[in-house]
């Protein structure tokens, strides 16, 4: 099982599910910890009778909502405190400090920072790091297509003395107003669909995946793309 942490202020929750919908269509067994304070999950994500915290499937996706621990996720499953959860992934949403703790981020397999380049986001998303007891590996996700200088080193600025050990590499995820449009038409329809979203935005998603992937699951991973493209 790899668990995979996506952190910060940013609303990355679409993001999430796309590349989780990706992997199940790899026939990988995926679950999603929604962790965040508003939760958007919650709303965007059909269940047939929601309540403080539940797991529910969705687009053969398990999401979880509401709960501040494994442990908790266990009870409400039935799952003894031993037992080890039957995902090939699991990915965190988090958005606070307190989540980071609770669900151990730093024993994650792989960890990503989420931001745009908006002072809240940025500020907000340092902030959130301020919750790691010692330095994790943390790979970038700037959603922009390209950063100016001055924005970069903005960041690196109010980055300074964060417990987090930078990857080098800085992943730009383009994202464009006409995307937006189609993700909210695809969350009113309770769906995850890749089509009308840009080639970059899904460049962006394939990107992320095949980050997350063994390299000879490569074919597998073209081949779920080519068959969510279709709409299949």
């Amino acid at each position: 099982m790899r668990t995979i942490g996506f952190i910060g202020a940013y609303d990355k929750t679409d993001l999430i599910i796309y590349i989780a919908k990706l992997l199940t269509e790899m026939n990988k067994k995926v679950m999603i910890i929604d962790a965040t304070t508003l939760q958007k999950a919650k709303y965007i994500v059909p269940a047939i009778s929601p309540s403080r915290t539940y797991v529910t499937e969705f687009e053969g996706i398990d999401i979880a909502v509401g709960f501040h621990n494994y442990a908790l996720i266990k009870d409400y499953l039935g799952m003894p405190q031993h037992a080890v959860f039957e995902y090939d992934y699991i990915f965190l949403d988090i958005d606070s400090p307190e989540e980071l703790v609770n669900f151990d981020v730093q024993s994650a397999t792989k960890n990503y920072f989420v931001t745009g380049f908006d002072v809240y986001s940025l500020k907000r998303g340092i902030e959130i790091l301020s919750g790691l007891t010692e330095a994790i590996p943390l790979k970038k996700v700037f959603f922009t297509k390209k950063a100016k200088i001055e924005e970069e080193e903005y960041f690196d600025f109010v980055s300074l003395g964060c417990r987090v050990t930078w990857d080098e590499e800085r992943i730009y995820f383009p994202f464009e107003q006409g995307d937006q449009t189609t993700l909210m038409e695809n969350e009113r329809v309770s769906r995850v669909k890749l089509k009308r979203l840009t080639q970059s935005y899904k460049d962006g998603l394939m990107y992320i995946t095949e980050d997350l992937i063994d390299p000879n699951e490569s074919g597998d991973l073209r081949k779920a793309y080519k068959q969510l493209e279709k709409g299949v």
